[in-house]
């Protein structure tokens, strides 16, 4: 009988409890000129300028917004490189030759004092984030100071994503693990934001080592107004408008805004990084990575310094247990991440992991119209439809089919009894979809 898949099976196991490593700077540091959502970018430095860490060195221009370059080392700019982004893209690379003198930028503060955090406003908390280049550290790379924007509504709950649902990823759950006193903080510093006390920090409630940690930290907070909210074990739970159902029991309609029922949401990663703009003016420039797969010898989980070549960190890793072999990268979770063609590639601070694995030859079949992708899509849609329609280059039907609802959790491929790559069908639907 074909059923549902709400499961992925977890592959964390002996990862889950390894600490974290700082493995340190390598000698070159590539910082992307450009991404996915700011195509364009200019310079304030030209080759052989020496910069500062925390430096801005650029401006990124989007559709919609600007954001700031910032230098994670100190050392010589000694020109571009292309390498591959977390898109799977090859793009320019600004590469600095490090001097491993961690030399600050003048404009970093190295305390603000409680009482200047406590006068700031909404607003203060927006610009600090938009000048810090603060984003979505849980790989959405969505741009943090737009969310202290929410058009006048009221929020009443504030959520932080804890719930890092894919298997192999274990860089959130460290995070909570060992940092939190800066979780706690970072929170505190959102419902100031937001002038609310309903803050929830939302966990997978099979973590109870995690809960257990906050549970302590909390007893002796009574009055904070922040919980542990145990949410459900099933995938995707990570999603935005699944763990706001299951923490809050409101149903946030496709299309419709978090802020629209009172309510904002913020990685738990994202909310450290927040804490770190706010306390010190100093962008994140470093973040947690998991790094694990078949293909490496020792699974770790590490610090990076945001800018380090993907190679740099699996030589930390022992290299490949069979360098021969062909290898499958990916970039994020093996459901919702970036696949990459190569190891030339340079973490940003969106990398929340790096699995790496032996390519598996598995067989492509017919499609037997099982269903199993209908019934296990979060959002109701039709994906063995949607995949003919675009076989079919079928515009009309692929409209009608409403691909944009598609969240790319890989369900639809992964209970695919025919191993046929359905998530990829769904992508081209939705760049047809947009024409």
């Amino acid at each position: 009988m074909i059923a549902k898949t709400t499961h992925i099976e977890n592959t964390r196991n002996l990862l889950d409890i390894l600490p974290v490593v700082d493995i340190g700077e390598p000698e070159d540091i590539f910082i992307a000129l450009e991404n996915a959502r700011c195509p364009k970018a200019d310079l304030t430095i030209k080759e052989g300028d020496h910069v500062k860490m925390y430096q801005v060195i650029g401006m990124r221009h989007g559709p919609f917004f600007d954001q700031p370059i910032h230098a994670t080392v100190s050392g010589t700019f000694v020109g571009f490189e292309k390498h591959l982004h977390r898109s799977g893209k090859m793009v320019n690379f600004i590469h600095i030759k490090n001097d491993f003198k961690e030399e600050e930028d003048e404009t970093v503060v190295h305390n603000r004092t409680k009482e200047e955090i406590a006068s700031l406003t909404r607003e203060d908390f927006m610009n600090i984030a938009k000048e810090c280049a603060s984003v979505g550290l849980g790989g959405s790379s969505f741009p943090t100071y737009i969310k202290f924007d929410t058009k006048g509504r009221e929020i009443k709950t504030i959520l932080i994503n804890g719930v890092e649902c894919e298997p192999y990823l274990t860089a959130d759950k460290r995070m909570m693990m060992e940092k939190p006193e800066e979780v706690i903080e970072g929170i505190k510093l959102l419902q100031q934001a937001f002038g609310t006390k309903d803050a929830r920090l939302c966990i997978k409630n099979k973590y109870k080592d995690i809960i257990a940690i906050y549970d302590e930290f909390l007893r002796a907070m009574p009055d904070s107004g922040i919980t542990v909210c145990p949410v459900g074990n099933f995938y995707p739970q990570g999603w935005e408008i699944a763990m706001i159902k299951s923490a809050t029991g409101i149903d946030v309609p496709s299309g419709h805004l978090p802020s629209e029922y009172g309510i904002v949401d913020f990685n738990v990663s994202t909310v450290v990084g927040l804490l770190q703009n706010v306390k010190y003016n100093k962008p994140v420039i470093e973040r947690f990575v998991s790094v694990t797969g078949d293909a490496i010898k020792y699974p770790s989980n590490f610090s990076i310094r945001v800018g380090t070549p993907m190679k740099y960190i699996l030589e930390k890793c022992g290299g490949y247990v069979h360098p021969e072999k062909k290898k499958v990268f990916i970039l994020g979770g093996p459901m919702m991440g970036a696949s990459i063609p190569s190891d030339d590639c340079i973490c940003t601070k969106t990398v929340t992991s790096i699995i790496v694995l032996d390519h598996d030859e598995s067989k492509e079949e017919n499609c037997i119209r099982c269903g199993s992708c209908v019934l296990s899509c979060p959002v109701h849609l039709k994906p063995v439809q949607i995949m003919n329609a675009v076989k079919a280059m079928d515009k009309d039907t692929i409209k009608l089919l409403e691909p944009l609802k598609c969240i790319e959790c890989g369900l639809c491929t992964y209970s695919c009894t025919s191993k046929i790559q359905v998530t990829d069908y769904v992508r081209r639907a939705k760049l047809f979809a947009k024409m």
